[in-house]
């Protein structure tokens, strides 16, 4: 399977450095943490495309391929015999990695999920239906150039918005939106053993249940990164990575608290 990953290993450094998987949200790909590796230069990042997405647009996305996609990812991450990574994913990215810890206990050292905690079993699923339902109306090119637009809008700049993608990755959206909507409740955090940090925007609407969530974890961290969106990973990449550093405990901002973000527990 064509997983349409990068990362830093095989490189002199790597082998010494803690290891972060990153997953990506809707319609976006492995392009979108590429900005990262500035930003974390003493990480190791493993990256990948969900089916559909990126080096994979025209595949179809299924729990499985997903689920697979993230296997790959955290053992190649992991090595022969390396301790265990960060599992970093956003919104789509979330839910997914959310699925995969749950099946895995004891892999990860850290889960973070960032724009991941809204309750699909609330009446908020029926605008997320109805959003795929309008997509074949509207243009998935169409649609993907107004998101741009307002990713642009709300901040995203340099590397972040040359990475912002067409139209092509919509295809999987319906799929990727309905494994969300059927499977990924807070619940499965009850059987998460790793520590789980919570990441939202100020403004963000999957924020929306975040203590749900908080609630069903034996060991959570919420972080909320003020005058964010959904979309912060791309409008504000320094506070997000000074969260990863600190999941990863690479040190640096993320030592003794982080700057622009508000940090608490359930």
């Amino acid at each position: 399977m064509g997983a349409g990953t990068g990362s830093d290993t095989g490189t002199g450094r790597g082998a010494t450095r803690p290891r972060l998987v990153l997953v990506h949200g809707t319609r976006m790909s492995a392009a979108q943490w590429g900005p990262y590796r500035a930003l974390l230069p003493d990480v190791e990042l493993v990256t990948v495309d969900l089916p559909g997405h990126g080096e994979r647009v025209g595949e179809e996305f299924t729990a499985d391929a997903a689920l697979d996609t993230i296997t790959e990812a955290v053992r190649r991450a992991r090595g022969e015999g390396g301790p265990a990574p960060v599992l970093c994913g956003h919104s789509l990215g979330g839910y997914v990695a959310m699925m995969w810890a749950a099946e895995h206990p004891g892999s990860l050292a850290h889960l973070v999920l960032i724009g991941a905690t809204a309750d699909p079993r609330t009446r908020l699923s029926g605008v997320y239906r109805g959003f795929a339902r309008l997509l074949p109306v509207v243009g998935p090119d169409r649609m993907a150039r107004v998101a741009n637009a307002v990713m642009r809008g709300l901040g995203a700049r340099g590397e972040h918005a040359l990475v912002l993608p067409g139209g092509a990755a919509y295809a999987a959206l319906p799929a990727a939106w309905e494994l969300v909507m059927t499977h990924a409740s807070p619940d499965l955090l009850r059987s998460v053993d790793a520590p789980v940090i919570l990441v939202n925007g100020q403004f963000d609407q999957m924020r929306l249940h975040v203590q749900r969530y908080a609630a069903a974890c034996q060991e959570v961290e919420v972080v909320t990164i003020p005058r964010a969106s959904h979309l912060m990973p791309a409008t504000h990449p320094e506070q997000v990575a000074a969260v990863l550093r600190a999941a990863v405990g690479a040190g640096g901002p993320g030592e003794g608290g982080v700057r622009g973000v508000s940090r608490g527990s359930a």
